[in-house]
């Protein structure tokens, strides 16, 4: 198996630091907010990644974090005039409620920020024994970046030219700092802002922290990858690169795996282009495993633009691969007991056509395994696909029907492909929209009723407003 690593900008091959186990650390969302679909392609990519592992027997401990404690977080609780573990906590349900639409599987531990501060606190003061931080007169605590010999070697930087780099929020104190470079570990509290006590001021912690801390106690010093967007290498993980190794001494994350950019029609999402999107929103158009299906169309690493005319061709295409396998379902209850058991013999051609199924198969954990091609793996299932509704008949073998299903839906759920389609809404549930549309109306909440029309109409419920009153049926 080979990953493309940031840290060596080519393939290497993947070796675990102990046999059998993977440790993965996954950089999660500040939650202030509804996640977006920007926020979607990691936790989906990186889910997938997991799920590979397992699926070739390795034992993987994923642990991706919350971020629940940062200046958006802070400044939406100021403007609900709520406390920020308010915001925080509702935006962690509602993330978990996105990861659940699109079968993100739970990490095996998913952190919180402010249950690490005593971490957070014990590893700056190594920092600072270890003469790798230090305090301003204001009790900002800042790393110094020409203490540890390889900063910028994950981001190819080099000192000179990394200032104008930064993204770091200025803070009070930032002019206490030795070097331009340096970066906060500790920040004073302002008002109105949550804080903990510590040796330097009342604070809290800087972003960068967080994950170090996180990473080392879930899953030791040293860790086998370490994943997340690609806007994240600098600083953030050039950053936690210097923490981890200064405070630790030993070498952190051995793979360093980011995936690319997403477009919107080829433009950077931004709400000022109106062009930024939730999961939530995309929700109320496509079951979320039409998002998750788009999202491994293409490699990891490249760029993807997101489009209408994509995710419908997206939908077209899982369309396709489970109308395959409620076909061979239908096949495989046609052939009663023997098909459930996988017993009973094969014909000649049928057992040629297993032949080719196994390539497939091969094909399949070859693209993975070449970087997790996912583009090329989706290419394999729908050769399946194919392969299946050429050779499953009405007079197949009970054994060769369900073999072929097994392996399709074996695939599938490696990919995260959910191979029974969701349950049609009752028609009780249709009447009771109508209902709601209806009080709406009444209510001359206009705003509120073209909502209820347009996600009836999302989940294929046409509505005719007639004289006999509302009346609807299935597009």
């Amino acid at each position: 198996m080979k990953i493309y690593n940031t840290l060596s900008r080519r393939k290497d091959e993947f070796v675990p630091l102990e046999p059998g186990k993977v440790k993965m650390y996954v950089c999660g969302p500040t939650v202030y907010n509804l996640i977006h679909i920007g926020n979607a392609r990691p936790m989906i990519i990186f889910d997938t990644v997991r799920r590979y592992f397992e699926y070739k027997g390795y034992e993987v401990n994923f642990v991706s974090n919350f971020t629940d404690v940062d200046d958006k977080i802070i400044k939406k609780a100021l403007e609900e005039h709520v406390e920020s573990d308010v915001i925080s906590k509702r935006y962690i349900e509602e993330c978990k409620k996105d990861m659940e639409g699109m079968n993100v599987r739970p990490a095996t531990k998913h952190p919180l920020a402010t249950e690490e501060i005593f971490g957070m606190l014990e590893m700056i003061q190594t920092l600072i024994d270890k003469g790798h931080a230090y305090a301003a007169k204001d009790g900002t605590v800042y790393f110094r970046v020409k203490s540890f010999k390889d900063y910028g070697k994950l981001s190819h930087k080099n000192l000179d030219e990394l200032q104008s780099g930064f993204r770091e929020i200025k803070v009070t104190g930032e002019e206490g700092k030795e070097d331009p470079n340096d970066f906060v570990l500790w920040k004073p509290k302002k008002e109105g802002e949550p804080y903990w006590e510590s040796a330097w001021c009342k604070g809290r912690p800087g972003w960068h922290i967080e994950c170090s801390v996180m990473a080392k106690r879930y899953l030791g010093d040293q860790i086998d990858i370490h994943a997340g967007g690609e806007d994240l290498i600098f600083p953030h993980h050039e950053n936690e690169i210097a923490q981890s190794e200064a405070a630790n001494e030993k070498p952190f994350a051995t793979y360093w795996m980011h995936n690319g950019f997403l477009t919107i029609d080829s433009q950077k999402m931004s709400k000022s282009l109106n062009n930024f999107f939730t999961v939530r929103e995309i929700a109320e158009k496509y079951d979320l495993q039409v998002l998750r299906f788009f999202m491994l169309s293409a490699h990891y690493r490249s760029p993807l633009n997101f489009s209408e005319d994509l995710m419908e061709a997206s939908k077209n295409g899982l369309d396709r691969i489970l109308t395959a396998i409620e076909r061979l379902g239908e096949l495989e209850a046609k052939k009663g007991e023997n098909a459930q058991t996988g017993e009973g013999t094969m014909k000649n051609e049928e057992a040629q056509a297993i032949k080719a199924l196994q390539e497939l198969t091969a094909k399949f954990e070859a693209a993975m395994e070449d970087d997790f091609n996912t583009a090329d793996a989706v290419a394999a299932l729908f050769e399946m696909v194919k392969l299946a509704n050429i050779s499953a008949k009405e007079e197949s073998s009970a054994l060769f029907v369900h073999t072929l299903k097994e392996e399709i839906c074996r695939l599938c759920d490696v990919m995260g492909i959910l191979t029974e389609r969701k349950k049609e809404m009752l028609d009780e549930e249709i009447e009771q929209m109508i209902a709601d549309r209806q009080q709406a109306r009444k209510n001359k909440d206009f705003a509120q009723a073209d909502a209820i029309r347009a996600k009836l109409s999302a989940m294929g419920i046409i509505l005719e407003d007639t004289r006999e009153g509302v009346k609807w049926k299935r597009a």
